[in-house]
């Protein structure tokens, strides 16, 4: 796990727009502040990912994300609320277009993460407010349940990496809200009609 000093680094790093190694509740994440272009062109080159295509917004809170992402009422609010936090990427509407070097090719939707984070990554995110992240591998490569996992060129180029062990390893599950029916785009680490299930309960009650 991260000592104090490395979180402190990390924290740092991610407000300076530099790319730091971070474990989730799913695998390790390649992430950095969300708040500027530049810095999310930093990343995506990183990676070696197409910038139209989306990256994920990830908080640390619902009450955070809400707070980047104001928009997020209604019936968005509501979903969110049934699944986060937890293993998903919600595509959820995004009429002000925020973020839009996060949403690849449809500014009007952006993909948005709540996960439960282990404590040093915890730390760091609720420092440094929302930051974009994308899994820490090649664009189609495995999903790095280790830091022994990542490209050797990632974590070289990385400013900061937190160890938190052994992590699940299978991606988030992604589901598109943004449609009249939900729509799977991954299958991931939750099951996707669970999910679903509770986002039709919860917009019944």
């Amino acid at each position: 796990m991260g000592t104090d000093g490395t979180v402190e680094r990390a924290i740092e790093a991610v407000r300076a727009g530099e790319p730091v190694l971070l474990p989730t509740d799913t695998v390790y994440g390649l992430v950095t502040s969300a708040h500027r272009e530049d810095y999310a062109s930093r990343v995506y080159r990183l990676k070696g990912r197409d910038e139209t295509r989306p990256t994920a917004l990830l908080a640390t809170s619902l009450d955070l994300l809400f707070e980047c992402v104001p928009e997020l009422e209604g019936r968005p609010a509501v979903i969110a609320r049934a699944l986060l936090p937890g293993p998903y990427t919600l595509i959820l509407p995004n009429p002000a277009r925020r973020f839009r070097w996060l949403t690849g090719t449809r500014t009007d939707a952006i993909g948005v993460r709540v996960p439960e984070l282990p404590e040093p990554a915890y730390r760091v995110v609720e420092t440094v407010g929302c930051v974009m992240a994308t899994s820490a591998n090649d664009p189609g490569g495995l999903d790095p349940a280790t830091l022994d996992d990542v490209p050797q060129r990632i974590r070289e180029a990385c400013a900061v990496e937190l160890d938190a062990g052994r992590l699940p390893g299978t991606p988030s599950t992604v589901i598109d809200f943004t449609r009249d029916e939900p729509y799977v785009i991954r299958e991931g680490v939750a099951p996707a009609a669970e999910a679903l299930a509770r986002v039709q309960a919860a917009l019944a009650a």
